[in-house]
Parts: structure tokens; sequence; C-alpha cells
């Protein structure tokens, strides 16, 4: 199939890419067409017109997860990266943020999970599992105070606070633009425009943002 999403696996245990493999290749939507057991070897083979994401894990010999996110960076600022580790320390998952992966899960995610953040990666949102959202805002609630973003926080609009609304409830830039009847590249804007006016780096910061501060009763 032409529409194949088209995977690089990057783990150190076999028997765990043979099993993500085998559930993947079980639809004729994906194809785990390269795997590679840590990262050093996944940067020898990654070729950017041949594969559409990377799921790796985080501890490998040789080149780590962290690592490998980084250098791909460097070879393509496009790429997709999931990690799928079974580190859930909040140590872990901020290096993975920082280094610019596009997706943390953890192996104790269910399979139906897994292919929803699939979906949502390759529709060019991030996607990040609630356990893992939870870890980053239990550290923050312990140990940051919301002044310390901004020293001078600049108010939001009341269009942009209805975005960040929808933000928090995980919704796609797809189902926040039919939500409120405006264009993808509007909501592209609003969201530049809050990460700005926020000081956040990314999807996951505006929701420890809005949470912070109490912003919306329903979260």
């Amino acid at each position: 199939m032409t529409n194949q999403i088209r995977i690089l696996l990057v783990d150190d245990h076999k028997m765990i890419r043979e099993g993500i493999k085998s559930f993947l290749e079980d639809s004729d939507s994906y194809l785990v067409s390269m795997e590679a057991e840590n990262g050093t070897e996944a940067i020898e083979k990654y070729d950017s017109s041949q594969i559409d994401l990377v799921i790796t894990d985080i501890l490998m010999p040789e080149m780590d997860g962290i690592t490998l996110t980084g250098e791909l960076l460097k070879v393509n600022a496009d790429v997709k990266v999931i990690a799928l580790t079974m580190m859930n320390e909040n140590h872990h998952i901020k290096q993975m943020l920082k280094a610019g992966v596009t997706g943390y899960l953890l192996k104790n995610c269910s399979e139906e999970e897994l292919l929803k953040a699939i979906e949502t990666v390759m529709s060019g949102n991030k996607y990040y599992s609630q356990e893992v959202t939870d870890i980053i805002m239990n550290d923050l609630s312990k140990n940051k105070k919301p002044t310390q973003r901004l020293s001078i926080e600049i108010p939001l609009t009341s269009r942009e606070l209805e975005i960040l609304h929808l933000i928090c409830k995980e919704y796609s830039n797809k189902e926040i633009a039919d939500e409120l009847f405006i264009g993808m590249r509007t909501v592209d804007a609003h969201k530049r425009n809050l990460l700005e006016k926020t000081g956040c780096k990314n999807v996951a910061g505006l929701v420890v943002y809005a949470l912070e501060r109490a912003l919306f009763k329903d979260l």
C-alpha cells in the first residue's frame, strides 16, 4: 500500500520489537520497514525518504533514545519520534521533551493507545499519555511556582482561552477548528501566540500552565 506509515522501530530487546511489529503489521496501514537495537544503528539506517515515523525506547546501549532524538532532528527537522519506554521518571520525560520528541508513551499502554498516539503524531500534533502528563504536573506542583515562567504575565484573549481549554481536553487542531468554526491556520496562529505569551515550549507546557492557574473548572 502506498499510504502505509513506514516505521523505524528502535529497541535493544528483539522480543519487544517483534511484538510491536507483529501488532502493527496486523493492519495494512503500518509497515515496520526498519529495525535497530540502539540509537547508533538507527542513525545509520534512518532515511527520511523511506521512514515516516520513529518509535524508540530510551535506555539502550551505545546511544540512548534522548541522544537519538536530538541527532535525528539535526538530520530532519520535521522528523516524528514517539518514545515507547518503561521510563516513567520525571527526569527522563523532561529530557525527551527537551530533545524534541513528538510523543511519549509507557510500554504498559494499550494497543489502542499506541495506535491513537501514531494517528495523532502523524496528523501533525503531539501525544503524551495521561500517565506521563500526570507525572510532569505532579512534579511541577511540588517544585515550581506559577510566577517562575514569566515575571509579568500577558493576559490571554477570550479566543486564546477557548483554544487553550480545548488543548487541555486533548482536542486535535482539526477538532479545535471544527468546534470553533475557524481555519486550521488560525488555530496554529493562536497556538503560537499562546506559546509566546505563556513562555511555554510545547503543548504539554500549555496544559501545565492552565492547571497551575486553575483556569478551567472542568479540568
